[in-house]
């Protein structure tokens, strides 16, 4: 056990030396007009369609909790590499890779194998947040692109819609995150939207739910499995593309969307956590800001690590 202990310290060590290494001015020299290209591309996506903003912060965030952020999720699978993109939390889900690539052909343009992959991913999901009107934070840079995926770690480490508040804590806390954390970045689902498959064993099986909400996602969503199933429902349907806090009052009068989404307001310790987003939306905007800086750090490749991607859906 002593033994396990260290190791752990050593690898928790390591991954905030490596996170220390990030800088937010990375580029100012060598690609000055990075961040600012970013920006400008993804305002003009969101603006194009709305629901790609979580489409690219969701990128970002199945980015990162496999194998760290390092633009793994961007590798499509090729004869003989098998990639993220058809593990069952991504399969037919993930969106916005056209944006990314749009993105990193500019660059490329500009600053030719400057900018990362991974990189481009967390300013683009902190940039489409304060596009549907959602808090700013400070991205550091420097990540460098892998050139391994891991479909198996994507399986095993995304949570999934189905998970009780205990495993919750668990997946995130085994990622750094505090139980606070986790009920702030649970309110990414402000925005975006779900597919039927995701939320149909709550609409017919659960008690904990609003009566009239369950029977109008009913009519979208039939219970027959295999019928519907990619049938969409937005997350928060009070302002389902404004990043703000009503996702957390719509916990409040059972009308979470997923299992994972009311488990977090139905009896239990982060029912308090719940109640306090709900009526400061500045309290959530700061502790989401506070947690995707977390997230954004999560084992970056530095220095001489990876590679820059001239593509980010293959390796060099």
């Amino acid at each position: 056990m002593v033994a396990s202990l260290s190791v752990l310290l050593l690898l928790c060590l390591a991954a905030a030396a490596a996170a220390q290494q990030l800088s937010p001015t990375f580029y100012d020299t060598s690609c000055p007009r990075a961040l600012a290209t970013i920006k400008s591309a993804v305002t003009a996506a969101v603006n194009n369609e709305a629901r790609m903003g979580a489409s690219l912060l969701r990128l970002h965030f199945h980015d990162c909790f496999v194998q760290g952020c390092d633009a793994s999720v961007l590798l499509a699978d090729t004869a003989t590499f098998t990639g993220e993109q058809n593990a069952l939390p991504n399969k037919n889900s993930l969106r916005g890779f056209n944006v990314i690539d749009s993105i990193k052909t500019q660059l490329e343009g500009m600053c030719k194998q400057t900018v990362s992959c991974a990189d481009i991913l967390a300013v683009a999901a902190r940039d489409s947040v304060v596009a549907l009107g959602g808090p700013s934070w400070t991205v550091g840079l420097g990540r460098r692109d892998s050139t391994t995926a891991s479909m198996n770690s994507a399986n095993n480490d995304l949570p999934p819609p189905f998970f009780d508040l205990e495993n919750l804590v668990k997946a995130f806390g085994d990622k750094g995150f505090s139980v606070t954390d986790m009920v702030a970045l649970s309110g990414a689902h402000t925005i975006g939207q779900a597919q039927c498959t995701n939320f149909r064993g709550r609409i017919y099986n659960e008690t904990n739910i609003d009566a009239g909400y369950a029977a109008s996602l009913r009519a979208n969503c039939p219970a027959t499995a295999g019928t519907g199933d990619g049938n969409l429902a937005a997350l928060d349907t009070t302002t389902p593309y404004t990043f703000d806090n009503a996702y957390f009052s719509n916990l409040l009068s059972k009308k979470g969307l997923l299992h994972s989404d009311q488990v977090l307001f139905n009896g239990n310790s982060t029912d308090n956590t719940v109640r306090n987003f709900a009526s400061d939306k500045a309290a959530f905007s700061s502790a989401f800001a506070s947690a995707m800086v977390k997230m954004a750090n999560l084992g970056p490749l530095t220095g001489s690590q990876g590679q820059i991607r001239l593509s980010c859906s293959k390796v060099n």
